[in-house]
């Protein structure tokens, strides 16, 4: 077998040329490395950065120009403002990056046309939005503006990093060929459907920015704007426009239209694609496979691999691009495939005991169907290092030696730090072989004359399907779970390592689940004690995993909130809450909907703005909207908490403390928190009927509410006699099973249908 091995390999490996040629084809074809081509792409731009022309001045609608006018979408005389403000400064053109596709206020509308008309001015156009309902939709700017101003197109891919490479010269919409805003701005042309690369190595710091609050006060330097190019667009990332800027992070998405403007002004970048640098990289392997030692075959492929990394550098400083990830795949696998032909040969013993490895074991395909023991000395560091390392081969003998009693054909694989495995059949019993090698190593072992205690600990992987690797750690888990028990030997358990797994993957999962639709809000109802009726419910979210089933919110929300990953679950609760709300209302005036909001989320700054939209979205009034504040531990003395409560207030939105007199949801927060609202949290309304102090908690909580005119919800109902008992305290409104448990919208809807029938009737 030696001889055999060693025959072919001193031949040249032609069948792996062939076949590393052919897979870096197919590498190539189906765009495999685009990742890495990105990451090289922008390593290589760091070697040629370099400033922008200076020619296009950035006007941001940022955290300032937002705060100015308080509002957004902004009403369009501020966009008339900005219009007339840049041309009297003398701008030689003013591009928009902000659509204008609905119809705004007619008197707005009419200022900003009449802008138009007094300026030369070019409009965002997006010919390619996507298909809804199976319609293509676009979204060019209204009749009225763009007969008086030209038109050019925002349209562009992105990819998995949400960044833009590539930006079109044109594109086609209807009978109408419609420039790009970057080839606009640079005055290029090409045929539409023509694209090309934007150069990312222009640093987007060192274009000239102004915020457009300072225009609309104006409050800049008329130089800054006398001769130049105007672009305005968003750069919040409350709004959302944001992309990734390859080599420099989160970015408005003007950035994007600027950088490839500027890539245009400094010539026509040229695409040579990926063939030319596949090519080069099959010669070099087919040279490198033909020379005998294996320092020439190092030099030459590692000389082929710098070349590609570097190479491209150079001719990207010159606007000519050329993947190169195709012909580092061919590099990277002869050479990957010619040393691992040498590891086989010389890679798969131990060089102390002459056994086979763990490497060996992994390699073992006729172990896949057998059961897997592991075997750890676990005082095996303290021997080693108390013995001359002359005698640690005698302690590896001694241990080989017992591990074989019983067995002496048996293979054993040797591992480091007194790690050893062999296979079994899955059938044997094997428990009783285990239990007697434990005992036998309760006999010391003899070394260099010293007598030597072993401890051992054996684990048994009986065969999961799974890779060799990961069923030998399994299996060593199992081994130590063992000695910390107690035990002699132990199997490993699957179901902990599928609870392991589950946790260590489920936020991320929840993330996904979100926008695969798998979380959805259920609604429980909220019933006003004094006239009976349902008037109002709490939106809860729920979470039905596709092979888990349902998992429980406690579960799953307890754990967003403590890993600050709450933002996003809550943003879709309230989006999806705020929109049934104001369905609801249009059959059922005043009917509110309550939302939990974590005191994680008061720092972030952009929760009022997103609020402000998701409420003038769905036409919902504010003041049926009640954020029950959670986690409010996590409050602390935040000054920036309790200004942002002070804010969501200031809107009209109720703020409600839910679970009162729980943790530090008491007098304290009542104080500080501006809440209009308490929630009574359920382990107290649960016991009022049957515990007296209880009850007396329910009672003088609701007498403290309403002396400070709060109002009072009651949750955990499940009875009817505590729906009575809070009845004679005066609670406000009572949630729980007694009232309803929490349904869908569309049964909600039926449930409001049905009690108004029973009120008319």
């Amino acid at each position: 077998m030696q001889a055999r091995d060693q025959k072919t390999s001193e031949r040249p490996p032609l069948k792996l040329l062939l076949w590393t040629a052919i897979a870096g084809l197919i590498f190539g074809l189906i765009g495999f490395g685009e990742i890495a081509e990105d990451w090289f792409r922008v390593a290589r731009n760091k070697l040629h950065v370099h400033e922008a022309s200076g020619d296009i001045v950035l006007v941001k609608i940022d955290e300032e120009a937002l705060a100015q006018v308080g509002r957004w979408p902004w009403p369009r005389q501020y966009h008339a403002q900005l219009t007339d403000s840049l041309t009297r400064a003398g701008a030689r053109q003013i591009f928009f990056d902000v659509g204008f596709v609905n119809p705004g206020d007619p008197e707005d509308d009419r200022a900003f046309a009449e802008a138009l008309e007094r300026s030369k001015v070019v409009l965002a156009a997006w010919t390619r939005v996507g298909p809804n309902a199976g319609v293509q939709q676009d979204g060019m700017p209204l009749a009225k503006f763009a007969a008086r101003a030209e038109v050019a197109s925002i349209s562009a891919e992105y990819n998995y990093q949400n960044a833009v490479w590539r930006v079109p010269y044109a594109t086609s919409w209807k009978d109408q060929t419609i420039p790009s805003l970057a080839a606009k701005l640079a005055r290029r042309t090409a045929p539409a459907g023509t694209t090309f690369i934007i150069d990312y190595s222009i640093d987007p710091n060192s274009i000239p920015a102004v915020s457009a609050a300072r225009i609309l006060k104006s409050d800049f330097d008329s130089n800054l704007i006398r001769g130049k190019d105007i672009v305005i667009g968003t750069t919040s990332n409350t709004l959302g426009d944001i992309y990734f800027i390859p080599g420099t992070g989160q970015m408005g998405g003007v950035y994007i239209q600027i950088l490839g403007a500027e890539t245009l002004k400094s010539g026509r970048p040229v695409y040579l694609g990926w063939a030319i640098a596949l090519f080069i990289a099959v010669a070099a392997a087919a040279v490198a496979v033909t020379r005998r030692r294996p320092y020439q075959r190092a030099a030459i492929l590692g000389s082929a691999a710098l070349l590609f990394l570097f190479a491209p550098a150079l001719l990207e400083a010159n606007l000519i691009f050329v993947d190169v990830t195709p012909a580092l795949f061919v590099i990277a696998w002869v050479a990957g495939s010619l040393t691992w032909r040498r590891y086989r040969q010389g890679g798969m013993t131990n060089p102390v005991s002459g056994l086979p490895n763990l490497s060996a074991l992994r390699f073992n395909r006729e172990g896949r169907d057998q059961a897997l023991i592991a075997a750890r000395i676990l005082n095996y560091s303290e021997i080693a290092a108390a013995l001359p390392a002359s005698s640690e081969e005698k302690l590896i003998d001694q241990i080989v030696s017992r591990l074989r009693v019983g067995a002496p054909e048996r293979t054993l694989y040797h591992g480091d730090d007194g790690i050893f495995a062999w296979f079994e059949e899955p059938r044997v019993p094997f428990g009783h072989h285990l239990e007697a090698l434990y005992t036998l190593f309760r006999t010391p072992a003899k070394v260099s004359g010293q007598q030597i205690d072993l401890s051992i600990s054996f684990g048994v992987e009986i065969g999961s399907g799974r890779s060799l690797a990961n069923r030998f750690g399994s299996a060593l888990v199992a081994a130590d779970e063992a000695a910390h028990d107690g035990l002699k030997w132990k199997y490993h358990d699957p179901e902990s390592l599928q609870d392991a797994s589950w946790k260590l993957s489920m936020l991320s999962q929840l993330d996904a689940a979100v926008d695969k639709g798998e979380v959805w809000v259920a609604y429980q109802p909220q019933l006003d004690l004094k006239t009976r009726r349902i008037i109002g419910a709490e939106a809860l979210a729920r979470w039905t995993h596709p092979e888990k089933g349902p998992i429980a919110a406690t579960e799953f929300i307890a754990a967003a909130e403590q890993h600050d990953r709450i933002g996003k679950l809550t943003d879709f609760v309230l989006e999806q809450a705020i929109a049934s709300a104001s369905a609801i209302n249009r059959r059922h005036p005043d009917f509110r909907i309550a939302v939990n909001l974590s005191a994680r989320l008061l720092n972030d700054q952009g929760l009022l703005l997103r609020l402000s939209a998701m409420l003038a979205r769905h036409r919902l009034a504010p003041q049926l909207l009640t954020l029950e504040l959670t986690e409010t531990a996590a409050l602390g003395s935040s000054g920036g908490a309790f200004d942002m409560l002070a804010a969501l207030r200031d809107l009209g939105v109720t703020i409600s403390i839910d679970d009162y007199g729980t943790g530090l949801s008491t007098l304290e927060y009542l104080r500080k928190i501006p809440a209009s609202e308490l929630k009574i949290d359920q382990s107290f309304v649960k016991g009022m009927v049957d515990n007296r102090s209880d009850r007396l908690m329910v009672q003088s909580t609701i007498a403290l509410a309403h002396s400070l005119g709060r109002k009072v919800v009651a949750e955990g109902v499940e009875r009817t006699e505590i729906l009575e008992a809070l009845s004679e305290v005066q609670c406000d409104v009572a949630q729980g099973f007694a009232i309803g448990r929490p349904v869908s919208l569309e049964s909600l809807n039926k449930r409001l249908a049905t009690d108004r029938r029973r009120r008319v009737a």
